[in-house]
């Protein structure tokens, strides 16, 4: 695992693009997403990406493969939705250990075969633990402001499983991402101390907020600064920020904490803001213009993409990240 800390000291890393992006491309059906195995199962299951793993494993392998050729450095396992909270919109509960086992494994093996191919550049798996669908901090019940869907405690003890069958299943890392809720991102820490403290290891912990809209601040209210903040009790490996803005818009937020902190700062922005069809337009040339301005600013360590971006968008940053030196990094400690 120290690996991950030499390498962030030698160069910027490159984090994969979007894995509901490259699945779209497949246009499975209800019954690819069944397999055999769910043939009969009572509820629909088109869209639930992370069961995809169970049932075609063969794709997730492919698009893991196909980010490591395009250049990056870390891959993120398929579990954005890998608690019991989130897969409770499937009646999946019961799976959940499985699930996560098994994305981490695939992209466990993914990543050796390209390591043993280019030993120079160690290749990383990050397990991805995405932010539930449900928030801590605020009520779903306009007449009921104090109600909550989900506790601390809920949370906290579907992070922690998840976060078990991730390790099981061989990741380096984890990645605490697209949080909009603090206090969800919070739960998830605590249990990962708490794993870290039963199983008595150490594992790097990227953390990644997101700014939702034009105001510059968390669903739940925080700035950037202030989200940093309210983190920064934890021994985190990256701090940053994914998802919801394109390149550009995501700048201010990051030049906002870049010179606060002293952990490793990570970016895995859009391709742009979606169209009108929910799509993104934003050609892999237009992103990588604008991240070069990340880079020359010495904003970040770790760079990739988060909706709408593609293999091709991967290789385009990751061949502007060759050029720059990393950001500064005082306490990487292994």
């Amino acid at each position: 695992m120290s690996n991950i800390y030499k390498a962030l000291q030698e160069r910027i890393l490159v984090l994969d693009g979007a894995m509901g992006t490259m699945l779209q491309q497949y246009k499975f059906t209800e019954a690819d997403f069944r397999g055999e195995r769910f043939k009969n199962y009572p509820t629909s299951l088109q869209g639930n990406n992370d069961l995809l793993s169970i049932t075609q494993p063969q794709a997730i392998k492919e698009v893991h493969a196909k980010y490591f050729e395009a250049g990056a450095d870390i891959v993120e396992t398929n579990t954005f939705s890998g608690t019991t909270i989130a897969m409770a919109d499937y009646q999946m509960e019961d799976l959940v250990y499985e699930l996560n086992f098994q994305s981490a494994k695939i992209a466990r093996e993914v990543a050796d075969e390209f390591t043993a191919k280019e030993p120079h550049k160690p290749r990383f798996v990050a397990g991805s633990i995405g932010p539930t669908n449900k928030t801590a901090s605020m009520s779903p019940d306009v007449n009921d402001p104090g109600f909550r869907a989900v506790t601390f405690n809920d949370l906290r003890i579907a992070y922690k499983q998840q976060v078990q069958a991730l390790l099981d299943g061989g990741v380096d890392l984890l990645l605490v991402e697209t949080v909009f809720d603090t206090l969800n991102a919070k739960a998830a820490l605590f249990a990962i101390e708490e794993v870290k403290e039963d199983r008595k290891i150490n594992v790097p912990i990227m953390l990644s907020g997101t700014i939702t809209d034009a105001s510059g601040r968390t669903l739940s209210g925080q700035t950037a600064e202030a989200f940093l903040i309210s983190v920064s009790h934890i021994p985190l490996l990256s701090v940053g920020f994914n998802c919801a803005l394109g390149a550009n818009l995501l700048q201010p937020h990051l030049e906002a904490i870049a010179n606060k902190t002293d952990f490793a700062i990570s970016a895995h922005p859009n391709a742009g803001l979606p169209n009108a069809f929910g799509e993104y337009d934003e050609t892999p040339e237009e992103m990588g213009e604008q991240i070069e301005e990340y880079l020359k600013k010495n904003l970040i360590n770790i760079i990739g993409g988060c909706c709408g971006t593609t293999p091709e968008h991967i290789r385009v940053i990751a061949n502007i990240a060759q050029k720059y030196k990393p950001r500064k990094v005082l306490e990487l400690i292994d």
